[in-house]
């Protein structure tokens, strides 16, 4: 296990009966004329899948950005594990960050540095005590998590894209966060790899028992991961429920998602 070669703490226990994300009247805009978030309420249960669909622009990448302070919101709350992040110094907020993973759209490689390098970067940075065997050892793990172990000495241009993928959520595993937020993890990728990253996706919640809110359009996606899902229609929540049952809405244009 990771925890037992590096000496890094399991993640902090959480109590099941309080959200671990708690969003009320979030508001954000881009200029007088662009009102993007309008009043987003939204929580998120330990250990649960929570997915984000909307149509293009719809504000979901900035949902999910203004939770770790990649967006600054204009008004509302965000509290993650019970602190309104809203309040927090950068000290503060990176503690915070520290226990959040972030797997970005384009998986934010590093292309000047080999996969090691790409995974061992978090560590160096977080975990300073480490030893040089310590690193090894948790970026062979995180590998090993995302069957790719054979890719440690390759570079990113080397890689396909769900080969990118895999290591962008390798390096956000590396640090074992509470939380992960995937922004479009399948989007430009064949329908088979797409499955392939939507399982690990599953894998990952199950085997490390994490919160996750993914944004997708992919509904093959939505389906698989998504114990929950919500809709986001002119900056509010319009619809929520499981896979199954907005598929059946009486709502046309939520049933369009699904077509």
């Amino acid at each position: 296990m990771i925890n037992e070669a590096t000496n890094i703490k399991e993640p902090i226990a959480v109590d099941t009966t309080v959200p671990v994300i708690t969003i009320k009247g979030l508001y954000k805009s881009f200029g007088k004329d662009n009102a993007v978030l309008n009043g987003v309420d939204l929580t998120v249960r330990k250990g649960e899948n929570l997915v984000v669909l909307g149509k293009s622009g719809s504000g979901k990448s900035i949902l999910i950005k203004c939770l770790v302070g990649l967006v600054t919101a204009d008004t509302g709350e965000i509290k993650v594990f019970g602190t309104d992040i809203n309040t927090l110094d950068n000290n503060e907020l990176n503690a915070i960050r520290v226990r959040i993973g972030f797997l970005f759209q384009n998986s934010a490689l590093y292309d000047s540095m080999t996969v090691r390098e790409n995974l061992a970067f978090p560590l160096k940075r977080h975990s300073k005590k480490l030893s040089a065997e310590e690193v090894e050892a948790a970026v062979i793990e995180a590998l090993d998590n995302v069957g790719l172990p054979d890719a440690v000495d390759k570079m990113p241009a080397e890689l396909s894209g769900g080969m990118r993928k895999r290591i962008g959520l390798a390096r956000t595993l590396i640090l074992k966060p509470e939380i992960i937020l995937y922004d479009e993890p399948t989007t430009g990728l064949d329908t088979i790899t797409s499955r392939e990253i939507s399982e690990l996706i599953l894998a990952i919640q199950k085997k490390n028992k994490t919160t996750s809110i993914i944004i997708t359009h992919d509904m093959a996606c939505a389906k698989l991961t998504g114990d929950r899902l919500v809709i986001l229609k002119d900056g509010v929540i319009d619809a929520e429920g499981n896979y199954e049952a907005l598929e059946k809405s009486d709502d046309e244009w939520v049933r369009s998602f699904f077509i």
